[in-house]
């Protein structure tokens, strides 16, 4: 603290002053100007305590959208569109730096004045801080490969990220693709700072890695899927401005682009890779035991133990494996389990013939389900959502399909992304749950009207708690059970499977990260108690290993949100209204598991 005065700490507009130095730290431990430190204590005057906290969520909002411009771009805020964020390590510690400071501001709020909204509003803010000093306090910034959307990735897409609409965008394009190397060498320096101190991802997860960074490095420029923007522009931009927005970005891919992406190559190849870990286990690198902890926390929003969770694994999977076994013996296989899968991983008629098929088969799933929502929902979203194969770069080594969330401004629908590559992996009896998982009633039901909510703090409107996100979109495949969304026993095995994965999650993630369990024993457990092909759950446990901590989100997600449903249907009986409760659940955001707990059972005592 910059001040220990007694007097000074007694002053009665103390907490507006504490806000007012924070909000200006990062200023002044730059320029270290006493005098305007003391002008901002003797000008201050004292706000209603709901302002003061408004004004920090004003505050962070804006230095999240200055230090993230890709970000702000999605939020539709277009200021920093010729930017990218920065990566480095010292701004890194400078990030962390300002995120205490926001903390110590929130400590000069009295939250005993803070009505029920803004002390919730208060309560998330304060964890996300937290989440986040954490993670940086744990080195969580020395580990940024996780397998999901890496920088790389998401940098190669930057043309479905950003508007290209006008001359001035294909300029901001233009700067960001020459900001490329700056921004990957900051990356390269944290991972290079991980090999230092033996905090690095398991070798074994890198068995496929480098082709989703080989997969940029082109001959030429034209080949390069960064440069698609350049070979079809907008009608409004005139004939001289294409020629030498082509003829840029032609010389930016080939001369910077192409160059960073084959130093990330060499980097992996020739270091990274050859001084990752041989456990698989995050607990075999330094801090690794504390770091898991931090990680379930942090992903589940719940206090348990990883042998909590583990348990809860193990019964979840006894009690769906009963649930199936009554589908295998219905269909004429008795007992025989395995005979049940090896004809479901085997039939020609379960699987696409081309990558059309398994489209159409998708979007006829969704088409149906679209017209059935208003049955189970009161508040629907007017964003659109659309479906997508998943880009081929990334197709061998991703998962069988995944959402991007759509721009927050309505520019850009959200997508759901459907991986047809190695069709024998992709079953169609898969294809309801998985369809409603990712985009509706699933995440883009959820994430899209959260965007839309009006009476939420910037902030609330992108919170991502992992637990609730995830935990919906699995109850979401349950709701097609509802609706006649399984309407055969395949379909429905389909829907046991699925929930089933994720139910595995908590038992291999755990037994892999706390238990000392091998990979082989991960997958031969998964391949033992699922229909899923051989290759989906050997790609799962790879994800398992580079990401811990995150799979557990989906099955205690879901366990909590039917868990509060059972109570609220037991308390409310014939008043129980299924579109009322779930406009409960959806219309406050993404939440900690507590918060969402608390909202139900002050709805079930207001009825």
């Amino acid at each position: 603290m910059l001040f220990t005065s007694t007097k000074f700490w007694e002053y009665p507009c103390t907490p507006y002053i504490i806000g007012l130095i924070n909000r200006n730290c990062y200023l002044l431990r730059m320029k270290r100007n006493l005098s305007l430190l003391l002008l901002l204590i003797f000008t201050a005057s004292c706000i209603p305590t709901e302002d003061q906290i408004q004004n920090i969520f004003d505050d962070h909002w804006e230095y999240r959208l200055q230090t993230n411009p890709l970000f702000a771009t999605n939020q539709g805020d277009h200021r920093y569109d010729d930017r990218l964020p920065q990566s480095d390590l010292d701004f890194l510690e400078d990030d962390y730096f300002q995120t205490q400071e926001f903390l110590a501001r929130l400590n000069g709020i009295s939250v005993d004045d803070l009505d029920e909204t803004d002390r919730m509003n208060y309560d998330i803010f304060r964890l996300q801080l937290e989440n986040s000093a954490h993670a940086y306090e744990h080195n969580d910034h020395l580990l940024p490969l996780n397998g999901w959307w890496d920088y790389h990735a998401t940098f190669a897409d930057l043309a479905n990220r950003m508007p290209l609409n006008s001359a001035e965008d294909y300029d901001n394009y233009l700067s960001r693709l020459g900001e490329f190397p700056e921004y990957n060498a900051g990356y390269i320096e944290r991972m290079e700072k991980g090999l230092e101190l033996g905090i690095v991802r398991p070798r074994v997860v890198f068995d496929d890695y480098v082709a989703s960074v080989e997969a940029h490095i082109t001959g030429s420029a034209e080949e390069h899927n960064l440069f698609e923007p350049f070979e079809d522009f907008p009608s409004g931009i005139e004939e001289e401005d294409r020629e030498r927005l082509r003829s840029e970005g032609k010389r930016i891919i080939e001369e910077v682009v192409v160059p960073e992406f084959e130093r990330l190559r060499n980097f992996l190849v020739n270091d990274y890779i050859p001084g990752s870990a041989e456990p698989i286990g995050i607990t075999g690198i330094e801090g690794g035991e504390e770091y898991y902890e931090y990680l379930i926390a942090t992903y589940t929003t719940l206090d348990l133990t990883a042998e909590e969770i583990h348990q809860t694994g193990l019964d979840e999977v006894a009690r769906i494996r009963d649930e199936m076994m009554e589908i295998v013996e219905s269909e004429g296989f008795g007992d025989d389990f395995d005979g049940f899968v090896e004809f479901l991983r085997t039939d020609p008629q379960f699987y696409a013939e081309s990558p059309e098929e398994l489209m159409k088969e998708t979007a006829f799933v969704l088409k149906t389900m679209d017209g059935k929502l208003p049955e189970l929902f009161k508040t629907l979203p007017r964003l659109p959502y659309g479906i997508m194969p998943v880009p081929d770069y990334l197709a061998p080594r991703t998962a069988t399909a995944y959402y991007s969330r759509g721009a927050a401004d309505g520019t850009r629908a959200g997508f759901y992304a459907v991986n047809t590559y190695d069709l024998q992996s992709r079953p169609l009896y898969e294809v309801t749950a998985l369809s409603l998982h990712e985009a509706v009633p699933g995440h883009h039901l959820q994430i899209a009207l959260q965007q839309e909510l009006e009476d939420l703090p910037d902030f609330r409107t992108v919170a991502g708690f992992t637990a609730y996100t995830e935990g919906w979109a699995l109850y979401s495949e349950r709701l097609g059970m509802e609706v006649g969304m399984y309407d055969d026993p395949y379909q429905d095995f389909g829907r046991l499977s699925y929930e089933m994965w994720r139910a595995l999650r908590l038992v291999v993630d755990t037994g892999m990260h706390a238990m000392n369990w091998t990979r082989q024993e991960a997958i031969d457990y998964m391949a033992e108690n699922s229909a899923l092909s051989l290759h989906n759950i050997r790609s799962e446990v790879n994800r398992y290993i580079f990401w811990p901590g995150q799979a557990l989100a989906y099955k205690m997600g879901e366990i909590k949100i039917r868990e509060l449903r059972e109570m609220a249907e037991e308390e409310l009986g014939r008043d129980f209204d299924l579109r009322e409760f779930h406009d409960v659940v959806l219309t406050s955001g993404a939440v900690p598991l507590e918060v969402l707990e608390n909202n139900v059972l002050n709805w079930i005592e207001g009825q």
